[in-house]
């Protein structure tokens, strides 16, 4: 870690409104800080909010109330073609249910990210099949995602996730639809991976275990936190 504060969230606020007139405050007022390269699990029962946050903190969303601040940019005042081009230069994304493109193979998949940011070519190819090899899929590249079990479906997420060289990376239950033996595999590709490029790392899990391995937890109840602190 160099010090550097890598995601910023200041009384962060999200409701929605709801038959009657009414409001629904699904996340009240979340502050917290992380630095550069280090890790946080977002836990708490469901309809905490967890994944509101998550989407929040990841500019996927705009808050009602507070800032969020990603590598250095106040995004909850950006349009979403702003917030995207904060996203595709600094965030990888894994989620529960993969989000793979059915018609593209493996490595069409890991190459998403850089084809947005009009980075293909051969140099492209060959990270792309790297970090295929990298997640144990390294004869896989030409298979489409039917082709693959869900637990290769989620290492494919995986290696699209890093492709850019992200700064943070968000997880969404990473290991929610796996069994036990591909969710442990995972989990060591996520940190080992983490911990190889230095990467700032966010999730959001149902699994303690899973959550004890980052270096800070925080706990959600009711939109707010009740609990922020070394795992």
């Amino acid at each position: 870690m160099n010090g550097q504060t890598m995601l910023k969230v200041e009384r962060l606020t999200r409701s929605y409104g709801v038959a009657g007139g009414r409001r629904l405050t699904v996340l009240q007022e979340v502050s917290f800080s992380l630095a550069a390269g280090a890790s946080l699990a977002i836990v708490g029962p469901s309809g905490s909010g967890k994944t509101t946050l998550l989407g929040l903190c990841a500019g996927l969303d705009r808050p009602s109330a507070g800032e969020v601040e990603l590598a250095g940019t106040a995004i909850g005042g950006l349009g979403e073609d702003a917030r995207a081009r904060v996203r595709n230069a600094h965030v990888g994304f894994v989620f529960q249910n993969f989000q793979l493109v059915p018609t593209l193979t493996a490595l069409e998949n890991v190459l998403v990210p850089l084809e947005l940011r009009g980075e293909g070519g051969a140099e492209a190819e060959a990270e792309a099949r790297a970090l295929l090899a990298r997640v144990g899929l390294g004869e896989r590249h030409e298979h489409y995602p039917v082709q693959l079990s869900g637990g290769e479906q989620q290492r494919v997420a995986l290696a699209r996730a890093f492709i850019n060289r992200p700064r943070i990376l968000f997880c969404d239950e990473p290991t929610g639809n796996l069994d036990g033996a591909t969710a442990q595999a995972m989990t060591e590709l996520i940190f080992g991976l983490n911990h190889e490029r230095g990467t700032t790392l966010v999730l959001v899990t149902h699994d303690l275990e899973l959550a004890r391995r980052c270096g800070r937890i925080l706990r959600l109840r009711g939109g707010a936190v009740v609990a922020d602190g070394p795992a």
